[in-house]
């Protein structure tokens, strides 16, 4: 009996270490300083940020524009016809419709050109980090940026055996 519990003893020593290896292939990765230190991440930055500048160049063109027929058309209103003065009315709002529909359209186009750029070299990024997770022999890489989340799950997952458990 003795002989027995020491040698239950002895494969317990042999195999707790080895448990205890398995349990810590964890790596973590800030993937948010990872990001925004990609070359190829900051040079679409930069596009975007000077496509945000043109658009803006252009809508403050033609608000100028809008304020300055709104006072033109304003301090000579009374030398106008009526009919005159509801054409300029009609004008004006039509100007600040257009001005507003290329607001939205200019704000949708950067949104589509920042997904454009953007979601190849996210996917980059994620795709080096699994590889190099993988490669290093991590089960699991944790994101340990703020709000992050797991990257690489390679251990064993226990939906399956919990559903059993539970009865479904």
């Amino acid at each position: 009996m003795k002989l027995i519990f020491k040698l239950l003893f002895a494969a317990f020593l042999i195999v707790a270490p080895l448990n205890t290896t398995a349990q810590s292939n964890v790596a973590h990765i800030n993937v948010q300083q990872l990001i925004s230190e990609m070359p190829e991440v900051i040079a679409a930055q930069n596009e975007l940020a000077k496509l945000e500048k043109d658009y803006t160049t252009q809508i403050d063109n033609a608000f100028k524009e809008f304020q300055t027929k709104a006072q033109s058309y304003s301090s000579d209103a009374a030398n106008q016809t009526d009919v005159t003065n509801q054409a300029r009315q009609k004008e004006l709002e039509s100007m600040q419709t257009n001005l507003q529909e290329f607001r939205d359209s200019a704000a949708q186009e950067l949104q589509k050109k920042q997904m454009d750029l953007m979601t190849p070299l996210l996917e980059k990024a994620r795709s080096a980090i699994t590889k190099v997770g993988e490669d290093q022999g991590f089960n699991y890489v944790i994101d340990s940026s703020p709000n992050g989340g797991i990257i690489l799950a390679n251990g064993k997952d226990l939906l399956a055996d919990v559903k059993k458990e539970l009865g479904f």
